[in-house]
């Protein structure tokens, strides 16, 4: 009887075992992340901001102006700047507002543009998503920490930027060497941020002249390449709007100083920037704040953006 009894509770139970085996669906995916918004956003020191991976045909100011953001103790930091990059702010850059992280949400304040708010995702381990539902747009922001960002990279892959970055450039020294040219007698660029992203200005005015009284001679469009093999040295060319083009190969000196050689003369020039610029806000004379209008652009044309707006 005993036996009986024994054999009879032993397949009891695997019955049960085994039914509750069948019955219970068990599913491992789960895409909430397993920390909060505010861990999330602290788990990299850098977010930088990738420009060319951005879906949609909106646009987020303050996002267009930055290539990297920090989110530290609910304030916003950005290097809206290539001068001083990995410098300015021990590497986080300037202070461009404060922000709230709330289950995936995270509203900006920005002292300039004003509110912004997205619905985040993680799309790997380094990369998540703002997407902007008031504009249908989603910005890929990459993690990194301040000790293995390559902030060098950044600034060779935007010298464009770099020569904004100045109100002018002054010619400071042109070699002995090198056969006389037109060139010779320009001692001004400027290179405009904003409209097509692509305009320069030449002068001839006497050294020393300031910035804002400087009578601009000539205009044109400028392009800046990369010579292979040499990711730090590039090639400017000055397309005048009615004399023909100046071709230079362009290299940085520092922060504030940059050499042209070229080519065709064998004659080497060296400017320095005039009026720094940053690019979040400036004052007038009155003290007055006002905004500037340089924008990153993409290097390959706008894509729809399948991502859709799900927020209540």
């Amino acid at each position: 009887m005993k036996t009986i009894k024994l054999l009879f509770s032993f397949a009891l139970t695997a019955t049960l075992f085994t039914s509750c085996y069948t019955e219970v669906i068990v599913d491992d995916y789960d895409d909430i992340p397993q920390i909060s918004l505010n861990q999330l956003l602290g788990s990299y020191e850098l977010w930088y901001v990738d420009i060319n991976a951005t879906k949609g045909y909106g646009e987020t100011p303050f996002l267009q102006k930055a290539f990297t953001l920090s989110f530290i103790n609910n304030n916003v930091l950005a290097n809206n700047n290539i001068v001083g990059i990995g410098n300015t702010g021990n590497g986080f850059g300037i202070k461009v507002g404060t922000y709230d992280a709330y289950d995936m949400v995270l509203d900006v304040y920005h002292v300039i543009d004003g509110f912004e708010t997205f619905d985040v995702y993680q799309i790997d381990n380094n990369t998540i998503e703002l997407y902007n539902p008031n504009n249908d747009t989603s910005y890929f922001l990459d993690g990194y920490q301040r000790s293995n960002f390559d902030y060098d990279f950044v600034f060779y892959d935007n010298i464009h930027y770099f020569l904004q970055e100045y109100n002018a450039w002054e010619k400071v020294y042109t070699s002995d060497y090198g056969g006389i040219n037109e060139f010779d007698n320009e001692n001004f660029l400027q290179f405009l941020a904003g409209g097509n992203d692509s305009e320069f200005r030449s002068s001839q005015d006497v050294n020393g002249t300031s910035p804002n009284n400087i009578y601009w001679d000539y205009t044109g469009v400028y392009g800046v390449g990369n010579i292979a093999g040499n990711n730090k040295l590039k090639t400017l060319t000055l397309d005048y709007d009615y004399f023909d083009n100046e071709y230079f190969e362009l290299s940085v000196i520092n922060d504030g100083k940059i050499e042209l050689y070229h080519p065709t003369s064998g004659t080497a020039y060296e400017f320095v920037g005039r009026g720094y610029i940053q690019f979040m806000k400036t004052t007038d004379t009155k003290g007055k704040t006002v905004t500037t209008e340089k924008m990153r652009k993409h290097r390959k044309d706008k894509v729809e953006n399948p991502r859709e707006n799900t927020r209540v």
